[in-house]
């Protein structure tokens, strides 16, 4: 009898092409992920700089509600001008319209530091209501800011990347 003739012995592990393949297919999978964390980064700043527009918003608008008969006479009004501030002391308080001036006057400082070109504006608007018509007034406050990484990055236009929000309540 004669012994079996052994085949060629197979050795266990991977070739160079396999690790090659898995190493391309594992780049491919965290190119990717990169790609979504770096939207993700951009959408979240975005998100932050439109809650604070908002925040900025209602600021202003309960500055309104807290001092309403000056904003029922107009002294919010404003298209975008820094009013400047007016110096009162508690020896010498403001007047209505003086706070009126402040509140606008800190709310614009508040625009520019809190976003980026941020502006904004308050309107006022009378008119008369219902089959009694009663006068309600209603205040109209536009904050605008730029947001160029966001519009870049999700398709918006590429000049005149201002973005904003408009908050209307009734006074």
């Amino acid at each position: 009898m004669t012994a079996p003739h052994p085949g060629p012995q197979r050795r266990n592990g991977f070739t160079l092409v396999e690790v090659l393949i898995a190493l391309l297919v594992m780049s491919i999978g965290l190119l990717g992920i990169g790609k979504i964390m770096m939207l993700s980064a951009r959408a979240n700043d975005s998100a932050l700089m439109r809650s604070q527009a908002t925040a900025l918003g209602y600021t202003i608008l309960d500055a309104m509600r807290a001092n309403r008969q000056a904003a029922l006479s107009g002294a919010y009004i404003t298209a975008g001008v820094d009013p400047g501030a007016i110096a009162c002391t508690a020896a010498a308080p403001c007047s209505s319209g003086q706070q009126a001036q402040n509140d606008l006057h800190l709310w614009v400082l508040s625009l520019a530091a809190g976003l980026p070109a941020g502006q904004g504006s308050v309107a006022i608007n009378t008119a008369a209501v219902g089959p009694d018509a009663i006068n309600q007034t209603t205040a109209t406050v536009t904050v605008q800011w730029t947001d160029t990484v966001a519009q870049q990055t999700f398709g918006g236009p590429a000049a005149g990347n201002q973005v904003s929000i408009i908050l209307e309540t009734v006074l």
